[in-house]
């Protein structure tokens, strides 16, 4: 770890206290030349990005984020930004966010937006090509993959200024197999399952608490017109929600990180399990699941066509975009017990989202200071804050935080967060990210989506033979 008064940490504290993608190896630049937003001030969500610019103003800040960047003279510099953030609410407060940071300290950050599946699909071409400086990325395994790899700079000197900020998992969740850090926790979110309380109200039902009522209700939700499981698998990584949840309620947190890090098989009987629950599942969701997104498949939630929805909190921005009213109707429960030793853990899928620096980036070593000011600034909870209050589909990761403006749903999101005993990142960013990829178990899922009765011995074993390919 950096020494804390070396001349580089002086210098990015200085700048704190007065002011403060993806594509083919060799193409890069050209793809995000054509998919992005050029700069923050451009984005198409500049309506968002207006709302949200006084709320991240340093006066917002509470007196515990006294060190945030605060309000002096420029320091200049570029940063470039390598951003997945491509849904409108998202795109339009890290807009904002950069803006307000700009405008602080001078140094211009110029975001480059891609699609978010292309961005995951394409990542690993992205970092070995020409990267942008700073770019938007998971904590957990994907991050350690990344950085084990020489494809990330070390960020160890940034965490001796904003530790603090940050809880110990945070900060485990931040580093490297080599003990450094290299990634900048800015929101996590669970997964659980949605629903509009005014559906539940008028039709009668009950939150259910076992898989047995799970079924129950779905069962009841077709007999009353509805779409039980609201579902879009379009993308590739929306099942993968499904498959995590099933296995962490019948296998348990232990064989589940197992089975991600190659562990236990593919081809074991206990992934048997989970498939054959999955098939049992598979009638209560929404039909044409591989040819639609999963802001297609909220729409059906949002406009009370299904009665229930598997995803993250981030289904939420659906609700923001159709009103306030749609939004405050919306809540969610845990994924049901099932009756094994395992309920016990309240395990769930939280994902942490934030920000790395790159190490193949033709232009960091030139404003490495400024870059990693930038990574200072996002850490501070004022900056937080101001994120989480316009996009409440998270929950900010600074612990100290104010969250006395959180909404119903974020406080209930915190809780649930709160109880799990065991918390999982998500598949697609617990293992190897090419074995998660679109010739991955994204294609897997989508094949067994799409013909569930198929031979599951035959099936698990193709998954395990690709494992062992790579």
């Amino acid at each position: 770890m950096a020494d804390q008064d070396s001349p580089q940490a002086v210098s990015r504290r200085a700048i704190l206290k007065g002011g403060v993608a993806v594509a083919a190896l060799g193409g890069v630049s050209a793809f995000l030349a054509a998919c992005s937003s050029s700069a923050a001030t451009a984005s198409p969500a500049a309506t968002t990005a207006a709302s949200v610019a006084a709320s991240v103003a340093p006066a917002s800040a509470p007196a515990s984020s006294a060190a945030s960047p605060a309000s002096s003279a420029a320091a200049g510099g570029n940063v470039t930004l390598g951003s997945n953030y491509s849904d409108p609410v998202p795109k339009g407060v890290l807009a904002s966010v950069v803006d307000t940071f700009t405008k602080a300290n001078g140094t211009t950050v110029k975001v480059n937006t891609v699609d978010h599946g292309t961005f995951q699909d394409q990542i690993s071409a992205y970092l070995q090509g020409t990267p942008d400086d700073v770019f938007t990325w998971f904590s957990g395994f994907r991050m350690r993959f990344f950085a084990a790899q020489g494809l990330a700079t070390d960020i160890s000197d940034v965490w001796s200024q904003v530790g603090s900020n940050f809880s110990d998992a945070f900060k485990v969740g931040s580093t490297g197999d080599d003990g450094k850090q290299y990634f900048i926790p800015i929101y996590n979110y669970p997964w659980a399952v949605f629903y509009r309380k005014s559906v539940f109200q008028d039709k009668g039902y009950t939150v259910p608490a076992t898989l047995d009522d799970f079924k129950t209700l779905s069962q009841k939700m077709q007999s009353d017109g509805l779409i039980p499981i609201a579902f879009g698998d379009k993308d590739g990584w929306p099942a993968m929600g499904t498959f995590d949840i099933i296995n962490l309620r019948t296998n348990g947190y232990d064989f589940h990180v197992g089975l991600m890090a190659g562990k236990e098989k593919w081809t074991d009987p206990k992934v048997t399990t989970v498939f054959n629950t999955f098939k049992d599942l598979l009638p209560f969701h929404q039909e044409g699941a591989a040819g639609r997104t999963w802001q297609d498949a909220a729409q059906a939630l949002v406009q009370k066509k299904a009665g229930m929805y598997l995803l993250g909190m981030f289904v939420s921005q659906q609700f923001q975009t159709a009103g306030e009213a749609d939004l405050a109707d919306l809540d969610f429960f845990p994924y049901p017990s099932f009756g094994t030793q395992y309920d016990a853990e309240k395990a769930l899928d939280a994902p942490i989202d934030g920000f790395m620096l790159s190490a193949n980036s033709p232009t960091l070593a030139a404003d490495m200071d400024a870059a990693k000011s930038f990574l200072e600034y996002l850490a501070q909870p004022a900056t937080q804050v101001a994120w989480v209050s316009q996009d409440p589909s998270n929950i900010a990761a600074a612990k100290e935080a104010d969250t006395s403006k959180y909404t119903p749903l974020q406080k209930k999101a915190a809780q649930l967060i709160g109880d799990a005993q065991r918390i999982t990142q998500f598949l697609d960013r617990d293992t190897n990210p090419n074995f998660a990829g679109a010739n991955g178990m994204q294609a897997f899922l989508l094949d067994f989506i799409k013909t569930p009765t198929q031979d599951l011995t035959a099936f698990q074993k193709k998954i395990q033979d690709f494992w062992d390919t790579l």
